[in-house]
């Protein structure tokens, strides 16, 4: 070979060589920015997730928290019906106690010095014994009224007024005060 063909080959190798070197540059560059790609793809999908993460865990606190607060009113509705249930009875219970013509008695009296000028008092047959003393001191008729137990009914001259006093609707009209004094004293 001639010197000729010899430098000739030197440079198309050198030639070679720095294309090669160029090409292997390039190449490392790329996979290098490719990775410094991926990685911050990487972190950001990371983070996204984590972010989506805790997201799902404070509705799924916030989700129980509420499940817990309804379950916790719920039981506070049930024992409430309960003691009102329970007032109930021993109000049912009443006209066979002692005390039964006392209290009457009572509801008698309210409810007449709730009308101007009274002319009968009607209450349940079994009650009537019991408030014919309070009849003939104030001169009214007693008036038969089966759906009257557990209280009285005053009427005013002529019919056109009447003052009920029974307990049953007397602890309805007061349920809500009661039930927050009973709410207070069971839980605080």
């Amino acid at each position: 070979m001639s010197k000729l063909e010899a430098i000739l080959s030197q440079e198309v190798e050198a030639e070679i060589q720095a294309v090669l070197a160029e090409a292997k540059a390039k190449a490392e560059s790329q996979v290098a920015e490719a990775r410094a790609k991926a990685e911050g793809l990487l972190s950001a999908k990371k983070r996204a997730l984590e972010a989506s993460l805790q997201a799902a865990l404070r509705r799924a606190e916030s989700a129980g928290e509420l499940l817990l607060a309804t379950a916790r009113t719920e039981a506070k509705g049930e024992v409430l019906a309960r003691v009102r249930e329970k007032v109930q009875e021993a109000l049912m219970a009443l006209p066979g106690s002692p005390d039964w013509p006392g209290v009457l008695r009572k509801l008698a009296e309210e409810a007449l010095a709730a009308l101007g000028e009274p002319e009968a008092l009607a209450s349940h047959p079994e009650n009537l014994p019991h408030l014919e003393g309070l009849a003939r001191e104030r001169g009214l008729e007693l008036r038969e009224d089966p759906a009257l137990r557990l209280g009285v009914r005053a009427v005013g001259k002529g019919g056109r007024t009447q003052v009920e006093n029974a307990l049953l609707s007397r602890l309805e009209r007061a349920w809500d005060a009661l039930s927050s004094k009973v709410a207070q004293v069971v839980w605080g």
